[in-house]
């Protein structure tokens, strides 16, 4: 039986992905949490096969519970599953040691068939996404500008692209505006640009939104 940690600070989400697994005979969705301290409280206490992780999640970001998980139980296999589109954050979950990465919009099946090789320690990539990460090797050093910015900061910079501000971002992300402030200034100067509006035709151009 392949036991399942669902993280997701979204209850639709979580009964969702319990119903699916309802389905299947040598699945079982045994814990849930809503927020990443949690998860990583209740790894530390349990046991299970594979954890189910969304990227946008209260306080702390999916990337940084990712790195965590992996810092402390490396071997444990990780699926990110995320509104995001992989464009945003797939290579970056993989680089910090994910098993795979899916959207919300997967189907079923296909949601099955990654939890089933994540669970024996392989890697679930999307046909697009292969595409992707050969691009990127292809690119070797010449690497774009947001790859310079820490996974908080590339967080950020994604929410100032869509037009939000440093006080909805805060509110967002649990933070102080003062914080947000801080990764905004550094996030200019890695980016060298000035102004946000640079920022979001940045990320059309770079396909991120």
């Amino acid at each position: 039986m392949i036991r399942i940690l669902v993280a997701d600070d979204h209850a639709v989400v979580r009964e969702g992905v319990k119903q699916i697994i309802a389905d299947v005979r040598d699945m079982e969705v045994k814990d849930e949490a809503v927020n990443g301290q949690e998860t990583l409280n209740k790894i530390m206490k349990n046991q299970y096969d594979v954890i189910l992780l969304d990227i946008s999640m209260p306080g702390r970001s999916g990337l940084e519970i990712l790195e965590e998980i992996k810092s402390q139980q490396p071997k444990l296999p990780v699926l990110i599953l995320s509104m995001h589109p992989e464009e945003q954050y797939a290579i970056r979950a993989l680089r910090a040691g994910a098993s795979g990465y899916l959207t919300k919009a997967s189907a079923p099946q296909e949601l099955i068939g990654a939890i089933r090789k994540a669970a024996i320690g392989g890697k679930y990539v999307t046909s697009s996404l292969a595409e992707k990460l050969a691009l990127e090797l292809d690119l070797g050093t010449h690497k774009p500008r947001h790859e310079l910015l820490s996974n908080r900061e590339y967080q950020v910079m994604l929410m100032l692209a869509q037009g939000k501000s440093v006080t909805e971002i805060a509110s967002d992300l649990y933070l102080s505006v003062k914080t947000i402030s801080t990764y905004r200034s550094r996030i200019m100067e890695k980016m060298n640009m000035r102004k946000n509006a640079e920022l979001t035709l940045y990320a059309v151009e770079s396909k991120l939104l």
